[in-house]
């Protein structure tokens, strides 16, 4: 491991850290928006630390919606994170349950992406732990600033956090559907196609249940086709 290459992998992950972590402001506006105390924001953050997952269940519980529709909006979303967790696995190799478990838990798109596109192993393990430890940290700590500040702001400015959560998840999405991407003409239609669904059955159905709906739908059209391997 050349120390220009361990230099430019710390810099990356970090860099996107840093970035990435910035955004829990976002959730920590929307989770007092949607009725959470701060330290419920927090707690969020800590133990489930999966952004797309913590913006679908105070999203739909701040519209409205039940515990069931809000969890399982999460729980749909979360389940990629295992489809990295095999991909990850021989690459990590981590050694007794402990450190599993808690590699594991930085087991997101990001770290996936710095640990993959890593040239060795020894790169990904350090591409994977400095990612993690960056976005970890930043994170929750600007989901404590969000949450805290909101909780400061007037009957206006709260109104304006209707917005935080659409906002945050186009910032986090528009990346993957740009040209250039890796097959951004079918991501686009994946997501359209999603949206088409939940607002479709927004009239129809109680809050959240056409967010799950929608990721099932999502779900199923993004399975592999016979003869496509």
């Amino acid at each position: 491991m050349s120390g220009t290459a361990r230099t430019a992998v710390l810099r990356d992950a970090i860099g996107l850290g840093v970035a990435v972590g910035l955004y829990g402001v976002a959730f920590g506006a929307a989770a007092d928006s949607a009725g959470l105390d701060s330290w419920q924001a927090l707690a969020m953050s800590l133990l489930m630390f999966t952004g797309a997952s913590q913006f679908a269940l105070v999203g739909v519980l701040g519209a409205g919606g039940g515990a069931a529709a809000a969890i399982g909006s999460a729980l749909l979303l979360g389940t990629r994170n295992t489809v990295y967790g095999v991909r990850l696995a021989p690459l990590l190799a981590p050694r007794g349950l402990l450190r599993r478990l808690g590699l594991a838990h930085w087991v997101i798109d990001e770290t996936t992406a710095l640990a993959v596109a890593a040239p060795d192993r020894d790169l990904a393990r350090l591409a994977f732990l400095s990612g993690g430890a960056a976005i970890f940290t930043v994170w929750n700590t600007t989901t404590l600033v969000g949450a805290l500040g909101a909780a400061a702001l007037g009957e206006a400015a709260q109104a304006a956090l209707d917005a935080v959560v659409p906002a945050a998840f186009l910032a986090l999405l528009w990346p993957r559907l740009r040209a250039g991407a890796e097959e951004p003409a079918v991501a686009r239609r994946v997501a359209l196609g999603g949206a088409a669904v939940a607002l479709a059955l927004t009239p129809f159905v109680p809050p959240g249940v056409q967010v799950v709906t929608a990721v099932v739908a999502v779900a199923l059209a993004g399975r592999p086709q016979e003869g496509s391997r």
